[in-house]
């Protein structure tokens, strides 16, 4: 049984294992900072804002994360001193520019009621159990949201992209990439969903 929670509900105790979960999903992105996932966990427990972030609970450990934001709310908010301690002056100063730039700027069609959904994550050991279905169910149950948008999956990450259009998101924007052809894939896909307003019973 898979259980939904946002980050901040689950507390401050939850947040290693939240972070824990980020980054051995998204380590190949950040191995410029550093390649070792305690290391990178120790830089980037600070910076997650844990309401921007739900949950997959399997008997009560973290096993998927995603997180929704709107407009221009951002996920994170690093601090240069935590960052310089755990990854020394020069990476610590990497990681907070490719952050600041790249993690924490609003989408160029950011808007109030648009929600986007991002770093959609799983657990090794709980794929294929339904983990990433309960959470991207559980975003498109919220109230208030009718507009949704995932952006810049990588075109090699179809099991990904196989579940988003199993849920309703059609692909609106290829984009190809200077030299991602070195990081194993080719374009960055975009996918969005509108859903129909619910009929009054």
């Amino acid at each position: 049984m898979v259980e939904v929670r946002r980050g901040d509900e689950l507390g401050e105790t939850y947040r290693r294992r939240i972070t824990e979960v980020y980054v051995r999903a998204f380590a190949d992105d950040f191995v410029a900072f550093s390649r070792d996932t305690g290391t990178l966990a120790d830089a980037f427990e600070h910076m997650l804002l844990l309401d921007r972030f739900h949950v997959a609970l399997v008997d009560g450990e973290p096993a998927g994360l995603a997180s929704l934001t709107e407009g221009d709310e951002t996920l994170f908010a690093p601090r240069w001193r935590e960052l310089r301690h755990h990854l020394g002056l020069a990476r610590g100063l990497l990681a907070l520019v490719v952050i600041r730039r790249w993690f924490m700027r609003p989408s160029a069609g950011a808007r109030p009621g648009l929600a986007e959904i991002g770093f959609v994550a799983t657990e090794p050991g709980h794929q294929g159990r339904g983990v990433g279905t309960a959470l991207l169910r559980h975003l498109l149950a919220l109230p208030g949201y009718r507009e949704y948008v995932l952006e810049d999956i990588k075109d090699t990450n179809e099991p990904a992209l196989g579940l988003y259009a199993k849920l309703g998101f059609t692909v609106y924007r290829r984009q190809k990439v200077r030299l991602a052809r070195r990081a194993g894939f080719t374009e960055l896909v975009s996918m969005k969903l509108v859903q129909e307003p619910a009929r009054p019973g």
